[in-house]
């Protein structure tokens, strides 16, 4: 059978101006996280791709579909996901935002860290609550672009989250239904 997530190459997005490029420290420890969690290889790119052309300066946030699909240009091999990480804060046209987006059974997924953070939300920065939200958040995204769909289960990483808090309850893993279906499209 061949593996349909064989590698994750994760990828900074910025403003051309550098604005809403993730620090160094942050992409290392997701990747190093995704990759012990999926058992898969974890690349990071270091120069961030430019999403000047998807920002909207009226809501002063990136519209990610365009992203997904300027990844999904850049997807080089079969099995290679490209998933994008931003500070910048994103949104598709019909909600106010969106922790992230992916393609079902597709190549690529974007993740934004802009309301992920503590300090968003008035309270002290913490790397670790960041690091484990966005892992959070990377798998629910990665289940998508593997064919999985919302989960009914409010524990499994595969819900539906709208607020923070939500994400903060999802364990950092699949339930069962959606961990078998995940570990077919992988292994």
């Amino acid at each position: 059978m061949i593996r349909v997530l064989e590698s994750i190459q994760l990828l900074p997005l910025a403003l051309t101006s550098g604005e809403g490029a993730p620090r160094v420290e942050l992409i290392d420890r997701l990747a190093a996280e995704a990759a012990r969690v999926l058992a898969v290889s974890c690349q990071v790119e270091t120069a961030p791709l430019s999403v000047d052309y998807a920002f909207e300066t009226l809501r002063c946030q990136v519209w990610s579909t365009p992203v997904l699909a300027r990844l999904q240009e850049r997807a080089r091999r079969r099995g290679q996901i490209m998933l994008g990480l931003t500070m910048l804060d994103l949104y598709v046209p019909i909600l106010t935002f969106v922790f992230g987006e992916a393609q079902l059974n597709g190549p690529a997924a974007v993740v934004s860290a802009h309301r992920l953070r503590e300090e968003y939300y008035g309270m002290e920065a913490s790397d670790d609550a960041l690091v484990a939200r966005l892992l959070k958040e990377t798998l629910h995204e990665l289940g998508h672009t593997q064919g999985l769909k919302h989960c009914t289960d409010w524990r499994c990483v595969m819900s539906s989250a709208h607020t923070v808090e939500r994400i903060d309850i999802r364990q950092a893993g699949f339930c069962g239904p959606c961990a078998r279906i995940f570990a077919a499209r992988v292994a």
